[in-house]
Parts: structure tokens; C-alpha cells; sequence
């Protein structure tokens, strides 16, 4: 009888013997070949790092970012046997540069990207980019969220949001902003703001929030905003003037300076970072990534470090946590550019 010779009974199919030794080998097979990815994954997931990771930053150094960044290297070689994060800053084109960089690289979590709101949800918008926000970066862990305020240098005569807005009515064009690129969330959401008040401000760009602070200072820029930790000791000092905290809510560190919301209701927003890799990082990599950087978060140090020298608001969390933050944001903020006539400039 021919191997592949069947008998049928009520139905039911049978084999002829030696078909279903065959059969029965070539599950074992893909038994056997299964079993070794899901070896190769756990082994993968639990000897990284076994060399220094790379954390690239949109911002020069001395930003809040970049703070951040380093903060989260401070931690790290206690939760990544023993091995260092090492920050790289690469500035410029609203932080476009540094994720189409990190875009590229091999999705092994040796190079990862500490993502915002620019790069990873804004900037494709605004201009044509070298990679797709929706599907270019694998997202890994939420890190924090960081409270800002809108500052203006300290010689203007004007005492609150509503008295600048109203002066810039008046003169359109005649005061400008300080922004670390287009596209950057210090850029966004002041040209939110301008869009929602009706006025006009020139942007002028720079490399990172220490360097739109030192503008503020040297009356070389009108307004900007800039994260509270990186301008709260200038401000308790008096040179320079909070106007307006970004998010709806009052922040804990300047409990007297009111919400931008109170004098344009509906502004609302917030200063996010956290942590992804390149597209198609194996998902057991990722939750390998994303235990360390949780761990790191809980720190006693770094946990001190971010919450209370950055006033910032830990997240942390799940890869698929992080992944739907993303997809919202992706969702919610090229309806508000294009609504607010938000252009490339």
C-alpha cells in the first residue's frame, strides 16, 4: 500500500503508519524549532546589556532632557549588570535629526532614543522627515512628565499673561520666542498658545532650554517656555517673570503663578519623555528594556533626583502603556497645528 494510503470509517481519517511517524517528526521539528527562538529570546532578554547602551538626546546638554537622560544614567548599571547608559546629545531640526538617527539603527536595545512630542508626534506635520513616527520606533517605557511655565525677561513692564497678550495684540511682530527648533515642544506649544491668543512672535532657535533661559536672561529673546527645573532659581530671583503654568493644573512649585488656562481656557498640555528603541525589537527585549528603566525609576536617588531637583511626575509603566500615550498624541496633536495655523517657518 502507498504511504499516503488512507482508510475512512465513519467519517474519520487515519494515516497509513508510516505517514504518521512522518507526520509525527515533523511536529516534533517545529516543536524543537519553536522551542529554541523562545530559548534564544529568553537568553537574549537576559544577558542585556552585556556592553554600554546609547541613549540619544534631541537637546544640547544642560536642557531638562538632558537632565533627565542623565538622572536615568545615574541609576542604570545597578538594574543592567553593571554596564553604563551613555548620553549622546544631538541637537537640531526639533529633534528630528537625533530619531531619524536612532530610526536607523539595529533594534538590539543598544541604541535608544528618549522621545517627546516633537519628534515622535508633531514634527511629520510640519515638514517631510526621513522616518514615520507611527512605525519607526518600537516604545519601551514611559519615563516622566515634566511641569512648564511661560517666562518673559524680567525688563517688560507687563505683570501677567493677560497684559502681554494684550500688548502683542497691539504690536504684531514686535516680540519674540525662544525655541529649540521647529517642531520642539518649546516651540509647539508656544506657537499653540500664540495661535489660541491671536498674536504674532517671531521664533528664534536654539540648541536647548539652558540656551533659551540664558536668552530670557540676556534680553536677547521676549518669552519662552521653559521647563520649571531648569528656570525655577532665575525666577525665585527675580530675573526673569513666570506668566502662566503650560498644564491646566497648578504647579507645586509655583503655587502663585496660575495656569495658561486661566486666560485662555482649554490650553492644557505637558512636557513627556520617555524611552524607545528602533522599529521590530524583539518583544522580549522590550520587556527586558523596559524592567531595567522601571527599576531605575524606582531608585531611591534617581527617583529623589527627577521628582525633586526636576519637579517632574515619574510615569513608568508597560510597553503597551506607553505604545497607546503615543498613539494619542499622534492622534491629538496634528489636529491642533493644523486648527491653530501652525506652519513651517
Amino acid at each position: 500500500m502507498n504511504p499516503a494510503t488512507v482508510s475512512r470509517a465513519q467519517g474519520t481519517v487515519v494515516l497509513d503508519p508510516r505517514r504518521r511517524r512522518l507526520v509525527a517528526r515533523g511536529a516534533q521539528l517545529g516543536t524543537l524549532a519553536l522551542g529554541a527562538h523562545v530559548v534564544g529570546s529568553l537568553k537574549a532578554q537576559a544577558s542585556w546589556p552585556d556592553r554600554p547602551v546609547k541613549l540619544v538626546v534631541s537637546v544640547g546638554a544642560g536642557g531638562a532632557a538632558d537632565t533627565l537622560s542623565r538622572n536615568l544614567s545615574s541609576g542604570f548599571a545597578q538594574f543592567a549588570n553593571g554596564q553604563s547608559l551613555i548620553v549622546e546629545n544631538r541637537p537640531g531640526a526639533g529633534g528630528t535629526i537625533a530619531a531619524a538617527a536612532v530610526a536607523r539603527e539595529k533594534p538590539d536595545g543598544y541604541t535608544l532614543f528618549l522621545a517627546e512630542v516633537g519628534p515622535n508626534a508633531v514634527s511629520h506635520t510640519l515638514a517631510k522627515l526621513p522616518y514615520n513616527p507611527h512605525t519607526a520606533f518600537t516604545p519601551i517605557v514611559h519615563v516622566a512628565n515634566l511641569p512648564a511655565v511661560v517666562l518673559m525677561r524680567a525688563d517688560l513692564p507687563y505683570r501677567n499673561l493677560g497684559e502681554f497678550l494684550e500688548a502683542a495684540r497691539k504690536q504684531p511682530g514686535r516680540f519674540n520666542f525662544a525655541s529649540a527648533g521647529l517642531g520642539n515642544w518649546t516651540h509647539l506649544y508656544m506657537a499653540y498658545l500664540n495661535s489660541l491668543a491671536g498674536i504674532e512672535q517671531v521664533n528664534v532657535v536654539y540648541k536647548s532650554g539652558a540656551e533659551m533661559l540664558l536668552a530670557l536672561l540676556r534680553g536677547d529673546a521676549d518669552t519662552a517656555v521653559i521647563t520649571v527645573s531648569t528656570s525655577l532659581g532665575h525666577v525665585r530671583e527675580g530675573k526673569i517673570r513666570p506668566l502662566a503654568g503650560i498644564a491646566a493644573r497648578p504647579m507645586r512649585q509655583l503655587p502663585e503663578v496660575p495656569p495658561v488656562a486661566q486666560t485662555l481656557p482649554g490650553f492644557d498640555v505637558s512636557v513627556w519623555h520617555g524611552i524607545v528603541g528602533p522599529a521590530g525589537m524583539d518583544p522580549a527585549l522590550v520587556a527586558r528594556v523596559n524592567e531595567v528603566f522601571n527599576r531605575v525609576l524606582q531608585a531611591p536617588a534617581v527617583r529623589t533626583a527627577i521628582t525633586e531637583g526636576q519637579a517632574a511626575d515619574i510615569v513608568g509603566g508597560t510597553p503597551q502603556q506607553f505604545d497607546g500615550f503615543i498613539k494619542d498624541e499622534l492622534k491629538r496633536w496634528p489636529e491642533v497645528v493644523k486648527r491653530a495655523g501652525i506652519t513651517p517657518q
